[in-house]
């Protein structure tokens, strides 16, 4: 799920000044790649939906719990497709394993 939005220039409309706007974000890391999720209980996989992934994404994670960060050296992308990736990881009943992520590409 994206949990960011930052502006988006029409490309036929967008002035000088909302395209430095836009630029200077990107330039201080103001991108719009990144969500979160939460690794699903009692499974081996967990699928995240975002209309940004693609099959040539690299999808990078960080772990934002304490369960998490210890189920992060068992975490990787098993499949990319075109509007989703799937994450594999270990099959148990820990909740609150919820990790950001970053699409690039």
């Amino acid at each position: 799920m994206a949990t960011v939005n930052f502006r988006i220039l029409n490309p036929v409309l967008a002035t000088v000044r909302e395209v430095a706007e836009v630029l200077n974000n990107a330039v201080n890391g103001k991108l719009n790649c990144t969500g979160s999720f939460t690794v699903t209980r009692n499974t081996g996989t967990t699928t995240v939906s975002d209309p940004r992934a693609s099959k040539e994404s690299v999808i990078l994670f960080s772990p934002t719990t304490s369960d998490a960060a210890t189920e992060v050296n068992h975490l990787y992308v098993s499949t990319k497709n075109n509007g989703s990736f799937v994450v594999s990881h270990r099959n148990n009943g820990t909740s609150d394993r919820d990790f950001d992520y970053v699409i690039i590409g």
